[in-house]
């Protein structure tokens, strides 16, 4: 995208002479906006500010940044929430009545629960999507789920949100693989370590390995249940945070999933409201057994007539 234009290339294009130019280029500046003189030639270029110019939104771009300032005073970010409630302030005060009836119906109709699990601040995110922009490499303090505490090096790769929790899909160094880390548990060093050349990601789509990552793949038991039900049926009932759901057919589905205790995944099991099948671990469906044996034992009462 080209960034200079001289005067009379800004006058040709826009249609008007030279003059209205400048008078034009004036009254930006005086708005906020930092428009450069080009060096050593009568053009002009947009720089960065110090200050935040005007922005020129229509309606439904307004609504959009109102709820987005909204949700962010209850997100799951440490840092933003009065920020967030302080930008939407000035906002609400700029609105005309037609928007700001909207806005205000919207938050008068809504309940919001706010984050129940860990939060990561602000500041810790732009630190690693800056690494990972700049593809420098990124030193941190990591607690892991057992409360281990290590110093990690890595090439940072990705952030990846799943609405409750942040996530930095990374190449471990030392362990020489990709890895994915909870980023409320990291630390950032700096400064941050040389640049190194990006590697080919572990998957096209960052979201799904993210999602069998943490959903199977990290646990002791990792389960395969065939859910005999469309893939759209399935997901409407079954979170991504739960596992990964892979379609095999019109009228079938494939649950990925996972956990440290066989009696977790049972739970999964006997809580779904459509037919399945448990196709793996075998300690799984030997689990299932057991337990359907419990639970018949225990409804046979003595004396109840039941065989």
């Amino acid at each position: 995208m080209r960034r200079e234009w001289t005067g009379a290339e800004l006058a040709e294009r826009l249609g008007i002479d030279a003059r209205t130019v400048r008078r034009d280029i004036a009254k930006l500046r005086t708005l906020g906006y930092p428009v450069e003189a080009a060096s050593g030639r009568s053009g002009y270029r947009l720089g960065a500010g110090a200050q935040l110019p005007p922005l020129l939104l229509d309606d439904e771009e307004t609504v959009a940044v109102a709820i987005g300032l909204r949700s962010a005073a209850t997100s799951s970010v440490t840092g933003i929430e009065e920020s967030s409630v302080r930008a939407l302030a000035k906002l609400e005060q700029l609105l005309p009545s037609r928007l700001r009836h909207r806005i205000n119906l919207l938050t008068a109709m809504t309940e919001t629960l706010p984050p129940s699990g860990p939060t990561v601040s602000s500041e810790t995110l732009i630190a690693v999507a800056g690494a990972c922009r700049d593809q420098h490499r990124l030193r941190f303090d990591y607690l892991s789920h057992d409360g281990a505490a290590t110093v990690r090096a890595v090439e940072p790769h990705r952030l990846v949100h799943t609405g409750r929790r942040w996530y930095l899909i990374a190449w471990d160094i030392e362990r020489d693989g990709w890895r994915t880390y909870r980023v409320d548990r990291l630390t950032p060093r700096v400064p941050t370590g040389p640049r190194f050349q990006l590697r080919e990601p572990p998957d096209v789509d960052l979201t799904t390995y993210l999602s069998r990552g943490v959903t199977a793949n990290a646990y002791k038991y990792r389960a395969q249940i065939i859910l005999h039900v469309p893939i759209h049926a399935a997901a409407q009932r079954i979170s991504p945070h739960v596992g990964v759901l892979e379609s095999s057919g019109d009228q079938q589905c494939v649950l990925h999933t996972g956990s440290n205790s066989l009696d977790e995944l049972a739970l999964y099991v006997g809580l779904f409201q459509f037919p399945c099948t448990v196709s793996e671990p075998a300690e799984l469906i030997e689990h299932i057994q057991h337990l359907t044996n419990r639970l018949a034992e225990a409804i046979n009462l003595p004396g109840d007539g039941t065989n």
